[in-house]
């Protein structure tokens, strides 16, 4: 429903109504003109609908559609893939559609009562096999007021999950689209919220990483051995983990204090002289017990051959926590992050240590990269914004059978946090924030990458942008939409290199074109 005049957005919305509009409109029962209802997800209008839609028109004057709100759809992962706001908008588009409305309840059973239409459109799979007991329950719902359920005929039934799955269709600038109409927010804004990063005072504590990209080309294996061999060609050292979450807030326009350990070693000096480059004030304890932590990745030919990580997790000493705590709880920041890859810094002991000591007042930030199933992201409780992904959600909760949706929902209730951005790779995000009559509780947003090169950083991207949105304008669809353009451009290009605002406008303007956004 993109490139439409102001006029013809108007004409289709308004079709759609409240429960408390349409009962209104309706009037009661007995009446002049005959209404029917059709109740379902509608996520994708496809050609099994229309003729269901078609059918019941056929049997009454006024037809009512009824779509199951976002909320209560959890019959398969990543549903609904079309938000409510699109899907009422869809079927408000068809001529066949008198009335839209958008169901909250878990079953069409309340509306049913509610509204009292004379018929209500059932598809023919509900009842080839005989009546199934909620389809009872929807016919005593009817009968209990003299209405009637019809079943359309037809003996294809069109699966829009089978659809989905199959071949996705690309509706992240439509769903784009809706979520910002939604909630008021428009491009514009979006680019004067980047520029008020400019300045805001952010203190990162978290582990640094040296990723190291190691080029060659394979020479051939080996006689006696299946050991390849490669001819070396070229190193290129990144500083990443906490350290480059550190760079993308610098490079945003933030004043950046940076709290690390490092050991004492050629790449100490390698980070300490990057990050002062880059303008990032760095406070680094040094370490002498460990090294500073390296992955070094080997690609020949362009593929992947081998990851080596030099490492030593155990944890930081009690007189090095004291630092961190001193450090922390003088900060002057108004947004503090712990950025945690468990090498040492974070455990169950020292994150209640560590978290203590902040400070009343900053935004407070976590995200814990644990794919190796090291750390928990539950262990940081409170906090303001916490940004996992799904595999880092699913093992911290102890479920791997949960749809996406209602994972990340009980996430947001353990976690007890005030906002959560749940990272789900190439389906986007998922974001929680606490309900109020005016704002659904939970938003997706799709990802903005068109070519994948190097996800690695993607996610420290979104932390920094998402972080910065937030402390700005406290609004999270900011923080999400955001977050997701500076996780896009991390993944388009190789190596973990900052983000830039500028990048960031050039991104924005081109989904903008592609929503033809007024």
């Amino acid at each position: 429903m993109t490139g439409l005049t102001v006029a013809e957005k108007d004409f289709f919305k308004r079709k759609i109504k409240t429960r408390e509009e349409l009962r209104a409109i309706l009037g009661p029962r007995p009446r002049a003109k005959k209404v029917i209802m059709c109740h379902g997800t509608f996520d994708l209008v496809h050609p099994g609908h229309i003729r269901h839609l078609i059918y019941a028109k056929s049997k009454a004057d006024i037809l009512v559609t009824s779509l199951t709100t976002d909320q209560h759809i959890s019959k398969a992962n990543f549903r609904p893939f079309v938000p409510e706001a699109l899907r009422a908008m869809n079927l408000a588009a068809l001529e066949i559609v008198d009335y839209v409305v958008i169901d909250e309840h878990p079953t069409p059973i309340e509306n049913i009562k509610f509204l009292q239409p004379d018929y209500f459109a059932k598809g023919y799979e509900y009842n080839k096999e005989g009546v199934h007991p909620k389809t009872q329950e929807e016919i005593d719902a009817l009968e209990s007021y003299g209405g009637e359920v019809i079943f359309t005929p037809g003996d294809i039934v069109y699966s829009s999950s089978r659809i989905i799955e199959s071949e996705p269709p690309n509706l992240a600038t439509d769903k784009l689209h809706a979520l910002m109409e939604a909630e008021g927010i428009t491009f514009d804004k979006l680019r004067d919220t980047l520029a008020t990063f400019k300045g805001v005072k952010v203190h990162v504590i978290g582990d640094t990483i040296v990723d190291s990209y190691t080029y060659g080309s394979l020479i051939g294996g080996q006689t006696k051995t299946p050991t390849f061999s490669i001819k070396f060609e070229r190193q290129v050292d990144f500083v990443g983990g906490a350290g480059i979450v550190a760079k993308h807030l610098k490079m945003a326009g933030a004043e950046v204090k940076f709290t690390t350990v490092l050991g004492d070693d050629a790449l100490k000096d390698y980070v300490l002289k990057d990050l002062k480059e880059y303008g990032v004030e760095c406070e680094a304890i040094i370490d002498r017990t460990r090294p500073t932590t390296q992955k070094n990745l080997f690609t020949a030919g362009g593929y992947r051959m081998l990851k080596v990580d030099k490492v030593d997790n155990h944890p930081i000493s009690d007189k090095t926590v004291e630092h961190f705590v001193k450090s922390i709880s003088s900060t002057k920041a108004e947004v503090v992050v712990f950025s945690d890859f468990r090498h040492g810094i974070f455990n169950p002991r020292t994150i209640k240590t560590l978290t203590a000591a902040i400070p009343a007042g900053p935004l407070r930030v976590a995200d814990s990269q644990v794919a190796s199933r090291w750390g928990n992201i539950l262990e940081f409780q409170g906090f303001d914004l916490i940004t996992p992904n799904e595999r880092e959600a699913r093992f911290s909760l102890g479920d791997q059978d949960s749809t996406v949706r209602p994972l990340a929902l009980e996430l947001y209730r353990r976690a007890n946090c005030k906002y959560l951005i749940l990272k789900m790779g190439e389906r986007g995000l998922i974001t929680y924030r606490a309900p109020d009559p005016n704002v659904r509780s939970f938003l997706t947003v799709d990802s903005f990458t068109e070519n994948v090169v190097d996800a690695v950083g993607a996610g420290d991207a979104l932390l920094a942008y998402a972080s910065l949105s937030l402390a700005r304008t406290g609004c999270p669809v900011t923080a999400s939409i955001l977050g997701s353009i500076g996780a896009a451009i991390a993944c388009e290009r190789d190596g973990n290199e900052p983000i830039s605002p500028e990048e960031v406008l050039k991104k924005l303007a081109k989904v903008q074109k592609q929503t033809h956004y007024e």
